[in-house]
């Protein structure tokens, strides 16, 4: 049986209704659950994904498509996720995938997945090999269709620390400020507020004079996420000076 097989006739033998119902009313998902919480989940997949291993990369990505595309239950879909992001095939994300990683993100179209494909492979990706993807990056930051796809650009430097590369964060978030396309939408303004909260870790100067210089385009969430850790924000609202970035 392929890895696909299994895990639908693995899922098959498992979970809890109710459980289920309540996940897809929170997840507020038009597809169904199983009824597996993440543990759980966890422990199903991972003797699966030992005894099914890809030896090339055309059988790797139709299993993850075929996995998501045809999936009758969100676990399928967080099974692919697995299988993306498995040790084994670390070798194979490179700027090939980004179009089905871009595929993923269309369609997911929901926190629960696209959080994780922007700030696990994307972010890789970007970080592996950033003079051919930071184009492409600034591109997916002013998608004109999708804020999934927006919310990738500004999340996908998230584990980045100190190898941040802040000129591109800036013109990430920069383009996505309230008075953005999709700058009142919630899910951008968290992404905003999420990605300067995390860099502060690394750079809270930045993120200060950040906030600072976009006050007036700068929701009040996205500024609450950004100083959140900070122990003196104060220097974001009085113009304490910093080498942080301009508009």
């Amino acid at each position: 049986m392929t890895y696909v097989g299994s895990v639908r006739a693995a899922l098959a033998e498992v979970g809890d209704p109710d459980r289920a119902a309540q996940q897809q009313a929170y997840m507020k998902s038009e597809l169904p659950f199983v009824g597996l919480g993440a543990p759980a989940l966890k422990a199903l997949l991972r003797p699966l994904l030992v005894e099914h291993r890809f030896v090339d990369r055309g059988s790797w990505e139709a299993a993850l498509l075929e996995l998501w595309d045809d999936a009758t239950h969100r676990e399928e879909w967080y099974a692919a996720l697995a299988l993306l992001r498995h040790r084994a095939y670390r070798g194979w994300l490179d700027p090939d995938l980004l179009p089905l990683l871009e595929h993923l993100v269309r369609s997911g179209a929901w926190w629960d997945v696209v959080d994780e494909i922007a700030s696990h492979p994307v972010g890789q990706v970007l970080l592996d090999h950033r003079p051919d993807v930071t184009p492409l990056m600034d591109a997916w930051s002013v998608d004109a269709d999708s804020l999934w796809i927006r919310r990738t650009a500004m999340l996908a430097q998230l584990r980045h620390r100190e190898r941040t590369d802040s000129d591109l964060l800036r013109r990430v978030l920069v383009a996505n400020l309230d008075d953005s396309a999709f700058g009142r939408e919630f899910f951008v303004r968290k992404a905003l507020g999420w990605a300067l909260r995390e860099h502060a870790r690394t750079d809270a100067a930045w993120v200060r004079t950040f906030v600072r210089t976009h006050a007036d385009r700068l929701s009040g969430l996205s500024r609450r996420e950004a100083l959140k850790h900070l122990s003196d924000d104060s220097s974001a609202q009085t113009g304490t000076s910093s080498t942080a970035p301009t508009a």
